[in-house]
This record gives C-alpha cells, sequence and structure tokens, in this order.
C-alpha cells in the first residue's frame, strides 16, 4: 500500500466558495453571523478543547492515482494501533490536490476537491474513492494491516496508492487521541461527516500544513511532541474556521457560540457554572424574554439553557474526580452544589455511578 514519494511540501488550495446546504453539513464563507466567542474573560471554545485531553496525534501523507479508494473501519477497530493511550480517535482530511468522494454510511455521498478539510469526530466508519460508485482498493482488513505496519514505521511519511492513472488526489490524514468522558459538545456537535471549505487569506492552516509537510523527512529528537501540537493546532484552526463559516441555518454548539445572545450565555456559564444562575436571569442577561431565550438556546445549543448548565457541571464534576484527590463534598461546591447528597443524585442520574465510583474508575490509583 505503500511507496516513497519525493515530495515533502504543498500549499493548500484556497477558496472562497460558498458552500450550498446538504447532507454531511457543509460549510462555506459567506452569511456568518457576527462571531462572539470570548466573554467576560473566558472563551468556551478553548475551555471545551482543553477538557477533550489530547492524548496524542499521528498524520501520514497519501498520494493516490487513479482509480483509487480506501475503505476505513469504525475509529474503535484501530484506535489501540494507531494511539494506544486515546480513548476515542479524531480523524480528518486535508485536501490538497484533486478530488475524490467521501462516503459515510447512511449519508449521501459527499465529493470534495482541493482547499476542503473533511473531519470525521465520532468514529464512524467511512470511504474515500476516486469516485463513488467503485470498490475500494484497500478494505477495512487491508486499512488496518496497512496502520500495523505504518505505526511499526515500516512505512514512510508518504505513501503511494491507486492505479497509476491521471485525476487521483493528494490529501494528509491526521488522527487526533483525546478523552471520551461524556458530554464533550465540540465532539458531539459535529456530524459524522463536516467539509469544511477553506477560506481564501487563512495564512495560519496554510503554515501550519507547510510546516507539517516540510518537517516530515527530518525526524528529530521530541518528534511526538511536535507531532501532537501541530496536530493539534491544526484541528483548532479547522474548529475555528468551520465555526467562522457556518451557514445561517446551522444549529449545534458551535452555531450558538458564535452566535451574539446565545454565545455570551455560553461564556456566562463557562466562566461561573457554580453560580446559582435561573432561567430568567440567563434571559436578561441575553436582553431577551425568557420565553425567546429559551428557545433560541435549544434551537442552536440542543439543550434547554438549565439543562446544559448541569450536563457542563457534570463535566466539570467528572473532570475533577478523575485528575484530582479532591473529596466529593468539595466537587460537588465547586461546580454548584451546597450538599453532598443532592450533587451524588445529580452525578449518578447523569452518569449511572457515584462520584466514588467514576473517579475508581477513571483514576484507579485516586
Amino acid at each position: 500500500m505503500a511507496s516513497i514519494h519525493d515530495q515533502t511540501s504543498r500549499s493548500v488550495a484556497a477558496s472562497s466558495e460558498l458552500l450550498s446546504p446538504g447532507n454531511g453539513f457543509k460549510v462555506g464563507k459567506a452569511n456568518a453571523l457576527p462571531l462572539l466567542c470570548q466573554e467576560n474573560g473566558k472563551d468556551p471554545l478553548s475551555d471545551v478543547l482543553q477538557r477533550i485531553k489530547l492524548t496524542g496525534a499521528v498524520f501520514h501523507l497519501v498520494d493516490a492515482t487513479y482509480p483509487w479508494g480506501v475503505e476505513v473501519p469504525p475509529a474503535r477497530k484501530y484506535a489501540s494501533i494507531i494511539l494506544p493511550s486515546a480513548q476515542h480517535v479524531v480523524s480528518y482530511h486535508i485536501i490538497l490536490k484533486g478530488s475524490g468522494w467521501a462516503i459515510v454510511p447512511g449519508m449521501a455521498a459527499m465529493r470534495f476537491e482541493a482547499g476542503d478539510i473533511l473531519v470525521l469526530a465520532r468514529g464512524e466508519p467511512y470511504s474515500l474513492l476516486s469516485s463513488p460508485e467503485q470498490e475500494p482498493e484497500y478494505d477495512t482488513e487491508a486499512t488496518i494491516a496497512f496502520f500495523q505496519e505504518w505505526t511499526a514505521g515500516r512505512l514512510p511519511f508518504v505513501t503511494c496508492e491507486g492505479g497509476g492513472g491521471e485525476g487521483g488526489a493528494e490529501y494528509l490524514c491526521g488522527f487526533l487521541g483525546c478523552d471520551r468522558r461524556p458530554f464533550k459538545p465540540v465532539v458531539s456537535a459535529l456530524p459524522p461527516l463536516l467539509r469544511v471549505r477553506q477560506t481564501a487569506g487563512n495564512d495560519l492552516l496554510e503554515r501550519l500544513l507547510e510546516l507539517t509537510l516540510s518537517k516530515a523527512h527530518l525526524p528529530r529528537a521530541g518528534d511526538e511532541a511536535v507531532r501532537l501540537r501541530l496536530c493539534e493546532l491544526i484541528f483548532l484552526e479547522v474548529l475555528r474556521l468551520c465555526m467562522e463559516t457556518l451557514p445561517v441555518w446551522a444549529t449545534g454548539w458551535l452555531s450558538g457560540l458564535r452566535d451574539p445572545q446565545i454565545g455570551k450565555i455560553l461564556s456566562l456559564l463557562h466562566e461561573r457554572p457554580a453560580e446559582a444562575w435561573n432561567l430568567q436571569e440567563l434571559a436578561s442577561q441575553a436582553g431577551m424574554s425568557r420565553s425567546a431565550f429559551s428557545a433560541r438556546f435549544t434551537h442552536l445549543v440542543g439543550y434547554p439553557p438549565m439543562q446544559y448548565l448541569t450536563t457542563w457541571r457534570m463535566q466539570l464534576a467528572a473532570d475533577l474526580l478523575a485528575d484530582g484527590s479532591s473529596k466529593v463534598a468539595a466537587v460537588g461546591r465547586e461546580v454548584g452544589f451546597s450538599s453532598e447528597s443532592a450533587f451524588s443524585r445529580a452525578f449518578k442520574k447523569a452518569f449511572g455511578v457515584s462520584p466514588a465510583q467514576w473517579r475508581c474508575h477513571a483514576n484507579p490509583q485516586a
């Protein structure tokens, strides 16, 4: 499946083309609402990404010639091979040249081309093909075998595949390992397949890609840490691009974060999660009536405001319990519960186990 390719760097083609609504949640540049992702000193996107707890990153470059195709199994079947310490793997593909088709079961085939970024955050199986009707050149078993060879260091950074004809594609494959504790709004808000179109003038992403490709053939000490940081920065920039280019009809956590009124409330909830918020106070902060605020928040974010607050508090509590040695009552107070019993009931309702059981499972040495 692999052979050496002598090209080490290529810029990403940029475009401001608007992508119309459709399957796979395509996004475009036009019609972006005013961006408000920071209020009162708290940036919810950074807050959530820090709590995803990235545990590793790998990437490689594919040079495919027509006809080509690869079938990738669910992430749970290869996560332990490419990122053994990761509970979950997010994959993304940045199309540098050419075009092809992405297929996720249950969704319409999606065409991609140079400048597109495909994000598969939920770990669904998928195929990348030169045409939607063809059988993949590499099925799931061959793909897993490739991952085993690749992570063992027996394959080069750039791999070649396909039949040798014209009309292929070149793309960077990134795999980001992360913690999979309950309620990660960035991951849960994304569809199984997200296609983002890089916009003109996004110099940061282009430079990150050029740096990644130019350093690929120069192994040095600390490469693992460098890969993680580069992959993390690329993924963060993809999310920022996604948020900034969402069409007005889109919903989800990123849409809520971008909305001026709802984004302000999300920032407040992340800044002061332990405060005794109620629906009236949140609506007042948003400058809206209770009914209008509740409807808009629920429509964009996918949760009613108070349910989002409770769920976010439980996420914070789960992280605190797993990562520290604070007593259960102290963790409860930190996320807004005045009594240990009330906190324990809410936590068990959310996760199905008590705080103490969660801690033992998440951190056996605690």
